[in-house]
């Protein structure tokens, strides 16, 4: 049975604008008009049977031009670390996204925080192509701990608002916004100085010029 932060986190990922409201409502208005951007461009999210071990995680958010294998995890603490099972899933993830040219991602939900409480994280493979490899430069890879095993650090991850405005931008010409690009177009005319004639001095004053 799906928990209640992963039923949350499909809403936001189909575009459900009072699943986006939900997750942002103590967030910034900035902050929530990123996540917004999903309902233009929802994504079809499939819940995986099982647990995940075969590789496909939680969700599957797929979309004419990406998809994400999904794992959701959801902490009072701050740093994950895997062992056992979850080691046998991360390892599951890391090969189908090799086989398949996936981007795999875990979903971090950290309880008892305002604001954005998800973080985003990726797991690192070499078989990325077109998109998706532009978009790993943008989505943090799961930190290493000092023994060099990959974990998660919720602090480390990006904000699920961030990450929904990297994925569901529209392109923007030299990377700039549609409103500054059409405001650096305007032409602006230099101003047009005018000279004006003296007017000539009054006999009655010319007596005095030296």
């Amino acid at each position: 049975m799906a928990s209640s932060y992963e039923r949350e986190l499909r809403a936001v990922l189909a575009g459900s604008p009072d699943g986006v409201r939900a997750v942002t409502r103590s967030c910034t208005e900035l902050e929530r008009a990123r996540a917004m951007q999903v309902v233009q461009r929802p994504f079809l999210v499939v819940r995986a049977a099982g647990s995940g071990m075969d590789g496909s995680g939680d969700l599957l958010a797929l979309r004419g031009d990406i998809c994400f294998p999904i794992e959701v995890k959801t902490r009072a603490d701050k740093k994950v670390y895997f062992s056992g099972q979850t080691e046998t899933q991360l390892e599951a993830m890391k090969e189908i996204g090799e086989k398949c040219g996936l981007m795999p991602l875990y979903a971090h939900r950290l309880k008892g925080v305002r604001g954005d409480s998800w973080r985003i994280f990726r797991v690192e493979t070499s078989t990325l192509t077109g998109r998706l490899a532009t978009l790993s430069k943008r989505i943090p890879k799961l930190p290493l701990t000092r023994t060099g095993k990959p974990h998660l650090d919720w602090d480390q991850g990006l904000p699920l608002h961030q990450f929904l405005g990297v994925v569901c931008r529209n392109s923007e010409e030299n990377g700039l916004s549609r409103i500054v690009t059409e405001a650096l177009s305007i032409n602006i005319e230099p101003e047009t100085v005018i000279e004006v004639e003296p007017e000539p001095m009054p006999t009655w004053m010319q007596r005095f010029r030296v």
